[in-house]
């Protein structure tokens, strides 16, 4: 097995009928990492130990401390895995510190009962297609494929994945592909937003910061994801496997061709 970044080395028993074997394998690594910026910590999180700076600068756009990549002045990581970001701009912290666990929710600054206008897109995209895409992501998926336990997120357009990272919390991936796009300045509007994760509300919350009109998931959404979708004109498609998938809002983006 390669070695990548946020896999580590475990020796486990394995019994497939009545007899056990040893099996040399691999867990993912569960780390705590933290974010202070202009000195002044505001977020903890439980994460992957890999794409940490994307990590830091995705997070501060999708929460809307920052609006560029140019705003950043200097980005650093501690050995105990702490980001410590300087910006070009004055900051103003939140009231009170942010923490984000694993796999769970991740909690955010921003408010979900405000008012956000619907996007505007014109984008669509056939089934087959994003059926493709869910199995190129699934594919890429390096370190689910060396130790499992793990969430990836893709960008893609009609063309295919752009950008695509892995962590063992689902809001964090989408983090980390906006902390991606913003050091390569791509935009991420009029994309295809993938997820191996579930669809909670500030999982489209960060949709909606990316602007990804379509968001696609191999698992479920949340009752509040739908309302927030719907009224926000973000397609969900979820449990999307193979040739299968549930389209929840918005179908008009998704093109069935009739054999």
């Amino acid at each position: 097995m390669d070695e990548l970044t946020g896999i580590q080395p475990v020796t486990y028993l394995t019994l497939n009928g009545s007899h056990p074997h040893e099996i040399e394998g691999a867990v993912v690594e569960e780390t705590h990492a933290c974010l202070s910026v202009n000195g002044i910590q505001i977020a903890e999180f439980m994460v992957s130990p890999n794409e940490l700076d994307l990590l830091a600068i995705g997070f501060l756009y999708n929460e809307g401390v920052i609006d560029a990549a140019d705003q950043i002045h200097s980005i650093h990581q501690s050995k105990n895995n702490c980001m410590d970001v300087w910006l070009t701009t004055d900051f103003t912290p939140p009231e009170r510190m942010i923490v984000t666990a694993g796999c769970g929710g991740g909690v955010t600054f921003d408010d979900l009962s405000a008012e956000h206008a619907p996007m505007t897109s014109e984008l669509t995209v056939s089934a087959d297609h994003l059926a493709q895409l869910m199995r190129d992501m699934h594919g890429g998926a390096l370190r689910y494929q060396a130790a499992r336990g793990i969430h990836t997120a893709a960008l893609a357009n009609k063309t295919g994945i752009l950008f695509q990272t892995e962590d063992i919390g689902r809001h964090n991936t989408l983090d980390k592909l906006r902390g991606a796009s913003l050091l390569a300045d791509q935009a991420t509007d009029n994309m295809i937003l993938l997820t191996s994760g579930r669809i909670s509300s500030e999982m489209i919350n960060k949709a909606r910061r990316l602007g990804t009109p379509i968001v696609a998931s191999r698992t479920s959404p949340t009752s509040l994801s739908v309302q927030l979708a719907d009224a926000w004109n973000i397609t969900i498609v979820a449990y999307l496997r193979q040739n299968r998938m549930r389209i929840y809002t918005h179908p008009e983006r998704i093109i069935f061709v009739e054999t």
